[in-house]
């Protein structure tokens, strides 16, 4: 693992993928401390445009004459290997360190590093965590996997001794992080072409525990994690959950529309009553978790009751799009089956007349590998459409296409074209492929409906795409 000695003669850092929501943050942090830094990316992104607000150099599209004389070079897991600009890196003879590794090096420069992981969540409960420091006006460094509107972004470079830091299990990642405060929200099967078995993933996740050099803050109902940090010692063990014997507990007094209300006990006595602003009881344990991470980090309750009532939720996280005709269009990040189903059940406990899940799958292994618990998750919805599947960094080596999922799955529909152009995933494909699921709602969608895309990818262009034809379709009526 790269170490702080070898970075201390460092003055040129540049970042192949600098507009990614991961890649940003560190870079804001890299410019606070003085470095000189330039970036590439294949996109242009409002992130991107930030980055050149900073005054720093970028190069759009990746070329090997973009790094220059860069003494560091930091990349994504995203650049695949042939990428001409990184295979420049790693040849420049220039230290050459991967995203993940390098956030861990940014951690172990704060005395109190909250960093939040679990299968689900994450984001929701770090950019929860991150509004409270905001509205106690803390000088916080943060990095969170989506854009937190009242920060403009998905990080912050302050001079303070705190940082709230999305904790990622992806490969094991967040195993390179130097945690003062683990805050673990829950352990599910996920990401299984890399830990093959639950076991292996609880394993990770129970060294992550041991990692935390003063707390661990965990979910007290969620028996994986149970399981996971039993036997952890010599640091502060804090739960919280709905369950009477966690430190801090959640009962919920009421539930109108998006807002949930609920009073929040400290081991037993009544403290105070809360409210949030994104629905579901999945998010009210989100809340409890920043709560706990708050007070034991000394954040009084009145900056953590106001920054939850400020916090409208994480763009991307049951985000509201539009609303048309009286159809309500949300965008979620969901992509596993557990996260699915809870979204989908909050959804089903509002006051909508039909919830319409539009699903793209993510990956050609996880769609293979979590097949049946896909269908399960979005039959919730009373009604399923499926779009193409999103290969990412994946080829289609498994043989799995969007319609084996669409027939396990009761009321869904799907489109496709022929498995070798789907294979391709050519931009023309995927966005003809959008505007067929877009056309198919608009045609059958009624007033009181609620519409929810979901996925890790970019489905998030097909619920704009979805609300413009609705206007059309309005007008033309």
């Amino acid at each position: 693992m790269i170490t702080n000695e070898q970075i201390s003669n460092i003055k040129h850092v540049h970042f192949i993928g600098i507009g990614g929501s991961g890649m940003y943050p560190i870079a804001q942090i890299f410019h606070s401390k003085g470095y000189y830094i330039t970036g590439s990316d294949n996109n242009e992104t409002d992130t991107l445009q930030a980055v050149r607000n900073m005054g720093i150099e970028v190069y759009l599209g990746q070329r090997a004459e973009n790094i220059g004389d860069a003494d560091l070079i930091i990349y994504t897991a995203a650049i695949m290997a042939d990428n001409p600009e990184l295979i420049a890196a790693k040849e420049s003879g220039a230290l050459c360190c991967e995203r993940a590794e390098i956030l861990g090096l940014v951690t172990s420069w704060y005395e109190n590093a909250l960093c939040v992981c679990g299968t689900h969540g994450k984001t929701t409960a770090s950019s929860m965590l991150t509004q409270i420091f905001v509205d106690e006006g803390r000088d916080i460094s943060c990095v969170i996997g989506g854009k937190l509107p009242s920060i403009k972004g998905s990080g912050l470079a302050g001079k303070g001794d705190t940082m709230v830091c999305e904790a990622c299990e992806f490969e094991d990642h967040f195993l390179k992080l130097y945690p003062d405060a683990a805050i673990i929200l829950n352990v599910d099967a996920d990401h299984l072409e890399y830990f093959k078995t639950l076991d292996n993933i609880i394993k990770s996740f129970r060294t992550f525990a041991d990692m935390a050099t003063s707390a661990v803050i965990y979910n007290g109902d969620d028996r994986n994690t149970v399981k996971a940090v039993t036997g952890v010692e010599g640091k502060a063990m804090i739960t919280f959950g709905f369950g009477e014997a966690n430190d801090y507990r959640a009962e919920i007094k009421s539930k109108k529309g998006l807002v949930t209300t609920f009073d929040v006990y400290y081991r037993g006595e009544f403290v105070r009553t809360l409210r949030i602003h994104v629905p579901g009881e999945h998010n009210v344990l989100n809340a409890l978790a920043a709560v706990a991470a708050a007070r034991y980090s000394g954040v009084n309750w009145e900056p953590i009751e106001n920054g939850l009532d400020n916090f409208f939720g994480a763009i991307r996280r049951f985000q509201k799009i539009d609303e048309v005709d009286g159809i309500t269009i949300v965008d979620d990040y969901g992509h596993h089956p557990a996260e699915i189903a809870c979204t989908l059940k909050a959804a089903k406990g509002l006051d909508f007349n039909r919830v319409w899940v539009v699903f793209q799958p993510f990956t050609y292994t996880r769609t293979k590998l979590l097949m049946d618990d896909f269908a399960r998750a979005l039959e919730i919805a009373d009604i399923a459409v499926i779009t193409d599947i999103m290969g990412s960094r994946e080829k289609n080596t498994v043989g799995v296409y969007t319609e084996m999922l669409g027939e396990k799955t009761k009321n869904a529909k799907w489109f496709f074209t022929e498995h070798e152009v789907v294979d391709r995933q050519s931009s023309e494909q995927k966005e003809y492929n959008f505007k067929q699921c877009a056309e198919y709602i608009t045609e059958n969608a009624r007033e009181g409906d609620l519409v929810i895309t979901t996925g890790c990818g970019d489905v998030y262009k097909l619920a704009r795409i979805l609300a413009q034809m609705l206007r059309d379709k309005q007008k033309g009526n």
